[in-house]
This record gives C-alpha cells, structure tokens and sequence, in this order.
C-alpha cells in the first residue's frame, strides 16, 4: 500500500465484516515484522499473534459501535475488541499511566 507516511510502512486490518478497521503505521524499514502468539484460551480461540512496535501509530476505526464489545479478563489491564457479529479480535489496547498502547492481531 502506498501511503502518504514516507517513512512508514502501512499494515491495514480488522475483523472479517468491517466493524472494526486499523491503520498501523510502523517505522521503516520494516523488513521483518516480529510477532508473538499468545498461549492463554481466549487468544488461542481467537487465533492471537500479535505485533506493536513503540515507534509506530495506530488508527483504529469503529465503524458499527453496536457490533463491538471489550471483553477483558485476569487482571483487567487490557481491552480486547471482539466483534460481535463475525468474532474477529483484530486489535488491543491497554491505558497504562495514563498512555494509550494497542498491539494489532496480524493473524
């Protein structure tokens, strides 16, 4: 995808009927993209491998706010978006001292 970052290199995604979209802009070069899978239930369910990068950003676009819910667990620090009508979890965040951080669901 071209984008108007020239720096960047551009990942877009989101659940499979279009509730949720991200744009995740990560620094180049971006050769390779390092992921991590998650072992708990609800991320093997939800086929988490995941990737965040502290230089990049994010734009997370909620384009049917009825269809999505946050489901969090343990401890509570983060919210994960599930859609509710095709059960895609494409992104996460997490308000941690008071600074917004997601890392996206690349699978």
């Amino acid at each position: 995808m071209m984008s108007d970052k020239p720096n960047m290199r551009i990942i877009e995604g989101g659940c499979h009927c279009g509730a949720i979209r991200y744009s995740f802009a990560l620094p180049k070069p971006a050769d390779r993209i390092p992921v991590r899978a998650c072992s708990c239930t609800f991320c093997l369910k939800h086929g988490g491998v995941y990737t965040s990068n502290p230089d990049a950003s994010i734009d997370i676009h909620i384009n049917r706010p009825a269809d999505v819910g946050r489901y969090k667990f343990g401890h509570e620090t983060a919210d994960f978006h599930v859609c509710g009508k095709c059960g895609v979890m494409p992104v996460v965040t997490s308000e941690i001292d008071g600074t917004l951080h997601a890392v996206v669901n690349v699978n």
